[in-house]
Order: structure tokens, then sequence, then C-alpha cells
């Protein structure tokens, strides 16, 4: 195409025309050589953003974040070679959770394939396969080798993208840029419906009806991806059942004033021991679109085995239940409801006995820094209603999934299908585009230094995001395992110290970002940033040797060695 020649009635000109009849309206992605033609497409539609991430990683965290959010179905667009194999991890963490996400993957021309082009991934003549690769991690991958296929490839994939899980499209550049037929073309809002499967809840409402004692309701997160919170409450105040949640679903058991007397806390490593017994001494357990993964259920094998269980979700759980599926978890605990509540409903199921608020119990640690728990409890002090909550991995990850409460009206999200680090940075932009106020993160050092620069994405787009960075200079959960499993005779993973709060003001003119040190200093730092027009940042001084509240860490005896202040330069060098 010459330059400066646009030609209207291209491919993607077709591809950015119908997601935008269909409801969708932000492309977060990285621009590049064979992307571009996406980018230039948008740029003529006033009912359509694409927006410019910092790394193709966390554009496709922004499009999971703002999917996971209930926002809508989330788009990444991402160049060939190493800016699409960037995208890998961010759909791996989509396809582990089933959240729906639409990769758009640009590639060389078709005309090169496998003849040494530049970033080939056609898998022609030794070159790297890129449908192989994404068919891994993803529910539908096609390579459109064609200009017309698109009509009924890009259906397809949004189609399998809602049923839970990234779809891919890889689109050579020729591909992208060929004229389709005007009639072919998407410029109203004429999108496909896509039908959901309907579960029939019958077996389950039989179960429930002849449960003698109190039922446990474990609810995960297909009860936040498919906005099934009210119904939920619903079912729960028919049941008068206990809810609990796995970690990635914190905000669907009730806030308070909306069923936050029934909520028992969250199940697995960083759950509440009280779920347990409140499983064991049950009737009946009924999983709602939750698979129960280890992370989940690590402390609930045995009770979940001891009483019947029953699941209705999306996919079956790892734990033996009678299981319903279902891809409209709305429609079906509606159905759930409406079933109980006729002539035939439970006449046998009791309000259970009041369970105690239980929490995990790390050993004290008095080091350099603000504890964690302390930092929580300012927090829920602090946060208002409506706030939504973004959490990545590691101690600070596990302390807040642990100790801090969602907001009422407020998303608490977390990846933990891969737990990379770096995901709140990408996904709580994302959130922040789809549900347009307050987003806060929660981040380790560690994670900041990966993809912390998003940050200058929020201020470009002026996005309300506050990111708080707990700095504790280390991977503090891996400094926490040298120490326990491996005698604390070395670290790999201390850093050197670091001033994130004002290294942070001085790189990006415009950006309100402050340093704590002590918990005294943390309200107003925080209520400050909480104010701001845009996004702001509060650095937080911890300490890497503080234990979380992580099951797995807590029956080994504290260390009681001398804290190492720095990298440990001699094993790196030894290694070298």
């Amino acid at each position: 195409m010459a330059e400066n020649q646009r030609v209207i009635g291209r491919v993607v000109d077709h591809i950015v025309g119908y997601l935008a009849a269909t409801g969708v309206e932000y492309i977060f992605g990285v621009d590049g050589a064979n992307i571009e033609d996406v980018y230039d497409a948008a740029y003529f539609r006033d009912d359509i953003t694409a927006v410019l991430a910092k790394h193709e990683f966390s554009a496709a965290t922004m499009a999971e974040g703002f999917s996971r959010s209930g926002s809508g179905l989330g788009v990444v667009a991402a160049t060939s070679g190493g800016g699409c194999l960037n995208t890998v991890a961010g759909l791996g963490e989509a396809f582990a959770s089933r959240v729906p996400v639409l990769a758009l993957i640009g590639q060389p021309p078709t005309s090169l394939d496998g003849r040494g082009a530049f970033q080939d991934t056609s898998g022609r003549n030794g070159a790297l396969n890129g449908e192989a690769l994404f068919s891994a991690v993803s529910v539908f991958c096609r390579r459109v080798t064609a200009p017309e296929d698109i009509v009924s490839a890009l259906p397809e994939a949004i189609a399998a993208a809602h049923r839970g899980g990234p779809a891919v499209l890889l689109l050579p550049k020729d591909v992208q840029q060929a004229a389709l037929d005007p009639t072919r073309l998407v410029n109203g809002a004429n999108g496909l419906p896509i039908a959901a499967h309907l579960g029939d809840p019958h077996l389950i409402a039989r179960a429930l009806r002849n449960a003698d004692g109190p039922v446990t309701i474990i609810a995960g997160e297909q009860v936040a991806r498919d906005d099934a919170r009210g119904e939920l409450a619903q079912l729960r105040s028919m049941l008068r059942a206990r809810v609990a949640t796995v970690p990635d679903a914190k905000d669907v058991a009730g806030t308070p004033g909306l069923g936050s007397s029934s909520a028992i806390g969250v199940t697995g490593v960083m759950g509440h021991p009280g779920v347990a017994s409140a499983v064991a001494d049950s009737a009946l357990c009924l999983l709602v679109g939750t698979r129960m993964n280890v992370t989940a259920r690590a402390g609930l094998d045995e009770a979940l085995a001891s009483v019947p269980t029953y699941s209705i979700g999306s996919a079956a759980p790892y734990v033996p239940s009678t299981h319903v599926h279902t891809e409209d978890l709305r429609g079906s605990l509606k159905l759930l409801t409406q079933a109980l509540t006729s002539d035939c409903r439970p006449t046998r199921v009791r309000v259970p006995d009041v369970v105690p608020s239980t929490e995990l119990t790390p050993p004290p640690h008095d080091g350099p820094g603000v504890r964690y728990r302390e930092a929580m409890a300012t927090l829920d002090a602090t946060l208002p209603d409506g706030v939504d909550i973004v959490v990545d991995a590691g101690n600070i990850g596990a302390a807040a999934i642990h100790y801090l409460p969602a907001r009422r009206d407020g998303r608490f999200v977390v990846a933990l299908g891969m737990g990379g680090m770096g995901y709140s940075f990408g996904a709580s932009l994302g959130v922040a585009f789809g549900r347009r106020r307050r987003t806060v993160v929660l981040a380790g050092d560690g994670s900041f230094f990966m993809h912390g620069m998003e940050i200058h994405t929020a201020l470009q787009y002026r996005l309300p995001v506050t990111f708080l960075l707990f700095d504790n200079h280390a991977h503090a959960m891996c400094v926490t395992r040298e120490q326990l499993f491996y005698n604390d005779t070395y670290s790999y993973n201390r850093f050197g110290p670091s001033r994130l709060g004002a290294g942070l003001a001085a790189m990006f003119p415009g950006l309100s970002s402050v340093d704590v040190e002590t918990i005294d200093d943390l309200p107003a730092a925080l209520q400050a940033a909480l104010e701001v027009d845009g996004p702001s940042v509060v650095a937080v001084e911890c300490s890497a040797d503080e234990i979380p509240p992580f099951a797995a860490f807590l029956d080994k005896a504290p260390v009681k060695k001398p804290v190492i202040a720095e990298e440990n330069r001699s094993n790196v060098v030894a290694r070298a």
C-alpha cells in the first residue's frame, strides 16, 4: 500500500467494525509493523479506542482485567515475533482462569511464509509455529489465510471466548490489508448473538430439599465473571447458607449490609481455618462456579470428602462431586432459587450456628517497616465503598487476600491461574477503563520491577488508579522459602534499596507519588492518594523477613538468623 494511501473496506475495517457492533469499546495492545493496520482502522472510528500499553504482557492483562471485572469482552492486539510471544503469559492466565479474551495477533505476509521472513511464525520450513503455540494457551486458535475467512472466523472466536477463555486470531499483514466485499462489512450493531448453555439445576434442587442440616456454599470466580452476585445472594438467603469464597472471588460473598453475616472467609492456602470446620459440619456443600484448584482447596480435601458435594458451573471441579454444567450461571442460579421457592422448598435446612471469624497466625516480626496486618487494617479503614482492588502475587498478595475485605459494590481481582508477577499493573488499568472508578493496586517491589512501567500508561490516560507498592527490597516470598526450606544459608532474592515513590515522581512529571516508612504516616498518604484526579503512588516500606499468612509456611519454625541486608553477591559471582 502506497505511503499515506488508505484503502477503505479492508479486513481490518471489518474486524474493528464488528467488534464495535458487538459492544467492544477498547483494544489493548502495543503497536508494530504487523498490527498497525488494526490501529489505523480503530483511529477512524468514534466507537472504539485503541489503547497503547508499554508491554504486551500488560496489554494482555489489561484485556483480561477488563473482562474479569465484568465490563465486557477484553481484546488485546500484538504484532509478530517477540511482541506476540510476550502475550503468552497473559493469555495463559486467562486460559487457566477461564476469562474471556480475544487476541488479534499480527503476522508477516503469507507470501513470505517459510522463506526466512523476519518474525516468521507460519510454522513452515522450520519457522516457529504460531498456531501450535497459541493453541496451547487458548480455547480457540485460527490462522486466517484468506480475506473472506474473517467473516466466519471472527464470530467463531468471540463465541469461543465467551464460553470461557482466550481466543486467538493469527492475522498475516497482507490478509489484514486485503479488500473485503463491501456487502460483508459490519458497520452497524448487527453482531451475532452468542448463545450460552443454560444448565438445569434440578439435581441440586432435589439434594437441597433433602438436606438435613446446614448448607455451606463455596463461591468461585465464575460468579464474578457472569455477574451472578445477586442470584447467589438470593440463593444464600433462601437456604440460610454460609458462604465461603475462593481467593479470586472475594467480592461475591456479601459485603456489609449485603449478606456479610453469612460470609465465613476465604478458602485455601491463604484462607481462613474456620471454613474447613463449617464444611465438615454441613449436611451439603455446594460449589458454585469454581473448579477448586489446589490453591483454593488446600486444607479442605478431608472436609469435602466427608459431606455430599454438588457443583454448578462451566467446568467440573477437581474434587469428587455431582456436577451440573452451565455457561450461564446467572440463569441457572435463578432457576435453582425458583425451584426452591415452590411448594417443594427445603424444610429441614436449618440456620447454622454462628461460625467465628478465624485467621492464620504468622509469627510476630519486629523488623523495619510497616507490618502487613497493620497495613491491611489501615486500608480497610480508609478505602471507601465502590473501590475496586487488584492484588498481585507474593507476600503482600497473601496478606491482602487473607486480611483485606472487598468493598461494597467493588471488585476484588487476583490472578491465581498462573500467578504471574506484575499482573496487577496491566489488569488494574483494564478494570479502570471498564468500570470508570477508583482502582487500588496492591503489589510488591518485585512485581513493580517486572511490569510497573504501566504506571506511565495510567498517567497517559489519566486513569483513577492508586498503586500501593510494598517495598521490601526483595522477592519476599522467595526469601521466605530460602529461610524456611534452605536454612537461610544464602539469598538470591534480595535487592538493593530503592525509593520507588520519589523515583517515580522524578521520572513522571505530574504523577503524585510518595514514600511512607511508618504505619502512622500511611493513613494520610493513602487518603491524599485516593483524592488525586488521575493515578497516584504510595510506596510503603516493609520487611522481606516478615512471614505472610500463607498456610504452607506456618508449620515451620521461625527463622532467627541475622537479617541479610544486601543481595548476596558472592553467590551470584560464583555461578556467573
